[in-house]
């Protein structure tokens, strides 16, 4: 059994000064003080019960268990309306009296152990039910006549305890004592006489006691309905109007809700005055009207008023206007970022075309690159550039779709999603919006938000996207959507089909240093109040923090270098320095000894080890592939974490290798009495696809024809059974990997001469960059001396699907 039904136990009490109220009925309470506070507090957080108990006198302000009665009410909790920390209304349900046994706890409220209440009559049980019935017939006569007068009021409810009975429910009445806890709010009684029904326990006392004042208010009631009805007919309509607006006007501030007309008329006037379509105004003024009918104390009345307040928030068809200016947007650009021009040249043509067709929708752009350079930064910029407004939302860890599409008004505390808050933040329906880590979105048992996505950013769609809050079409057409990550993996393929992509890829050496020295150091020189008279940087110590103490795609880690050496400055400036000149010895001392250096500078021309090339999310980087031979039958092992792209790799340049040893000077016999080990240092990072091919079939070749690999050439390309270089991904990070590794020469595929164009020209000057078709065209350089000539060989078959490259490479364009 619940302690719902079981009336005996332990509750909290909420003592009343100058009230007292019987079972029976639902109204509210007014709670002041704070233990009373703290016990409503307790009795929500447990199961809604509470005890209400009058108090003997009431100008007690802390009563004990001397200053109450004995007999009490059980009430249950409906809703507690907070108007300040110290002041709440909270509506209750008057269930049952009870004895109050004792008080268990004072502090920090009262708590009372209390049992059911035993009703006793000492009368006859004849006399008990004439009694009775003499109440129940008076009773009915109150609620009749108060019914039809609420009828004859064109149905204008009164908020008075009046209408809660019908005529069959006092008839259904069976329990003496319930009839007269069902009478009281119809009697007006004194608090004395309240106090003497509650603490009776005689249910003939009880009810001889109510019978002369129901028996007067049932006269009056009559009287009153009689020369109401008769008034009522002999008015005009504009008179019964005013009389009921008066007594609505005076029904609303005892229930002090006088100035609800007024805040509705304020949404009223600002509804007008927005600039929002016709549809969404029909549906504001719909809200106002429900809103019109409604207590302010209501739950629906705040969350229409949260609705309406949140419709006004949205800048309906206000938009600022494009500075088109392309010149001027070249200087913003060139100004805010250095490198980055296949994205610079995509956003002046973006502000070419809309110069030129302003109707025309605006792009969605991809940014894909690997972290720190300069994506979402470069969204601000393209703001700037445009002169709108700016947004930026990440979109990292995202698992509900209820964030991108808002959540129903239904629920408690919904908002409107991410997208119609951003416009909300903006002020504008055409800003610069930036979704930033899109392919960071995740799906769960809450929907899937990259599929929410989907109308966001589709320009046939977005025009009438609609929010599960708003519930109203909002146009996204001229908002310019702007969209990073750092894969494309996990983007799925029809959201990355609504997008135009854009690479940004890692920074060159040059580049860093340009950046830091326009961008990073002023920044963080104004961060530690350093003036540029105060830290001099020399070229020299700023090209070995880009080298030796940073070895990344973006450029986040120079910063924090850059940061490090400024707060060492400072130290020295704030101990009577005037100005400090850093050079490349001060480092150590500034930063540490330096973490990066070339791996290939420190080695020599070996057998058994080549130099690959690898992409991977944050840029390029050079791949040590080792090959050892020894003893065994013939056998092949490979090692350090590979992919089984690679693995197969290593076996197709195996069998090539295998198929081609007599021209490649290797001892078949031999090769077929040893086993190999190929294996890739760095064993805890997961390396995969097929561009190691050539290479690996370098390194093959270098174990069984016992030459030496030059430690200054570089391959990449995957690798067929016929020994034809096939084209790879990411040769721009690959040729940057090789330069800023210290390669002389790099061989790629005949395919990729293409790609080439996008590497940066400093790094092609510095770089001698060869092209092969077959793997001998790379063994003859990297071997140190020529392989015998092969025999004629079939024409390069069609391009075969490409595939990933080494740890994790991307698909080739």
């Amino acid at each position: 059994m619940s302690k719902h039904t079981e009336t005996a136990g332990q509750y909290p009490v909420i003592p009343l000064r100058t009230e007292v109220q019987l079972p029976g009925h639902v109204g509210p309470l007014e709670i002041g003080r704070e233990a009373s506070v703290r016990a409503i507090e307790a009795a929500t957080r447990d199961d809604n019960l509470i005890v209400i108990i009058p108090q003997k006198n009431p100008a007690v302000r802390d009563p004990g268990q001397r200053d109450l009665h004995e007999v009490g009410v059980r009430a249950e909790i409906v809703q507690v309306v907070k108007h300040s920390p110290g002041r709440f209304t909270c509506v209750m349900r008057f269930l049952e009296r009870v004895h109050i046994d004792a008080l268990v706890a004072t502090e920090p409220f009262l708590v009372a152990s209390v049992s059911p209440l035993q009703p006793t009559s000492v009368a006859a049980a004849d006399s008990l039910i004439a009694t009775t019935a003499k109440v129940r017939d008076y009773l009915t006569a109150v609620v009749t006549d108060a019914q039809a007068k609420e009828n004859r009021s064109d149905k204008d409810k009164d908020s008075s305890p009046r209408g809660e009975l019908t005529r069959a429910q006092v008839q259904a009445i069976v329990d003496p004592d319930k009839l007269v806890d069902a009478a009281v709010p119809y009697l007006e009684l004194e608090r004395d006489d309240l106090t003497t029904l509650l603490v009776e326990t005689d249910t003939m006392k009880r009810l001889e006691r109510i019978i002369p004042s129901l028996e007067r208010q049932a006269t009056v009631l009559r009287l009153k309905a009689d020369i109401g009805a008769e008034l009522e007919g002999q008015s005009s309509r504009t008179h019964r109007e005013r009389v009921l607006r008066d007594r609505l006007r005076q029904i609303q501030e005892e229930l002090g809700e006088q100035d609800d007309n007024a805040e509705i008329d304020d949404l009223r006037k600002k509804i007008e005055d927005s600039k929002m379509s016709d549809e969404v105004r029909a549906v504001a003024k719909k809200q106002l009207s429900r809103m019109s009918q409604m207590a302010s104390s209501s739950p629906e009345y705040n969350i229409a008023r949260t609705y309406v307040e949140n419709l006004l928030e949205i800048p309906w068809n206000v938009v600022t206007e494009d500075r088109l200016d392309v010149s001027a947007a070249r200087v913003i650009l060139e100004a805010e970022h250095s490198g980055l021009e296949k994205v610079k040249r995509r956003i002046l043509e973006f502000l070419a075309v809309r110069k030129l067709a302003p109707n025309k929708h605006g792009p969605i752009l991809l940014l894909v690159g690997p972290p720190g350079v300069g994506k979402t930064s470069l969204g601000k910029s393209i703001a700037s550039s445009l002169g709108r407004k700016y947004v930026r939302i990440s979109l990292g860890g995202v698992r509900d779709e209820a964030e991108i599409r808002g959540h129903r008004r239904t629920y408690i505390g919904a908002l409107p999603g991410r997208i119609v808050a951003g416009l909300k933040k903006a002020g504008s329906m055409n800003p610069v919006f930036v979704l930033d880590e899109i392919d960071k979105l995740a799906a769960d048992m809450r929907g899937d938000p990259a599929a929410a996505m989907l109308e966001v950013l589709d320009p046939e769609q977005n025009k009438d996207f609609v929010d599960h809050y708003v519930e109203v079409p909002v146009d996204l057409s001229r908002v310019m959507f702007i969209c990073t990550a750092n894969q494309l993996d996990t983007i799925s393929q029809p959201l990355l089909d609504r997008m135009e992509m854009v690479e940004l890829s890692s920074y060159t050496t040059i580049e860093k240093i340009e950046i830091a020295r326009k961008h990073l150091l002023p920044k963080q020189l104004v961060e530690h109040g350093i003036t540029k008279e105060q830290l001099i940087l020399d070229e020299d110590a700023l090209a070995d923090i880009v080298s030796s103490y940073t070895r990344e795609a973006g450029v986040r880690n120079l910063e924090r270098e850059l940061a490090a050496v400024c707060r060492g400055v400072a130290v020295k400036v704030a101990e009577g320095t005037e100005s400090v000149h850093v050079t490349k010895p001060m480092l150590t001392e500034l930063l540490g000894p330096g973490r990066h250096q070339s791996d290939v500078a420190e080695r020599k021309p070996e057998v058994g080890v080549v130099t690959g090339l690898a992409w991977t999310p944050v840029g390029g980087d050079i791949l040590f592939i080792e090959a050892r031979a020894y003893p065994g039958k013939g056998e092949v092992k490979l090692t350090g974490q590979m992919g089984d792209v690679m693995k197969e790799s290593a076996t197709a340049a195996y069998s090539w290798v295998r198929a081609n040893s007599a021209r490649l000077g290797i001892d078949h016999d031999k090769m077929m009495a040893t086993d190999l080990h190929i294996h890739l240092p760095q064993g805890a990072i997961k390396k995969d696809g097929p561009s190691a091919g050539v290479a690996l079939a370098t390194v093959i070749t270098s174990v069984y024809s016992k030459r030496p690999i030059r430690n200054d050439v570089a391959i990449t390309g995957e690798v067929d059974l016929r020994g034809h270089a096939l084209p790879v991904g990411g040769i721009k990070e690959k040729v940057i990997a090789a330069h800023r590794a210290g390669i002389k020469i790099v061989f790629l595929p005949e395919r990729n001469s293409k790609d080439v164009l996008d590497i940066p020209e400093e790094v092609r000057n510095e770089l001698d960059i060869r092209f092969m078709n077959k793997v001998d065209d790379a063994l003859g350089t990297a071997l140190g001396e020529a392989p015998p000539q092969s025999e004629p060989e079939p024409a390069i078959p069609p391009p075969s699907a490409p595939g990933r490259g080494a740890v994790g490479e991307r698909l080739p364009s």
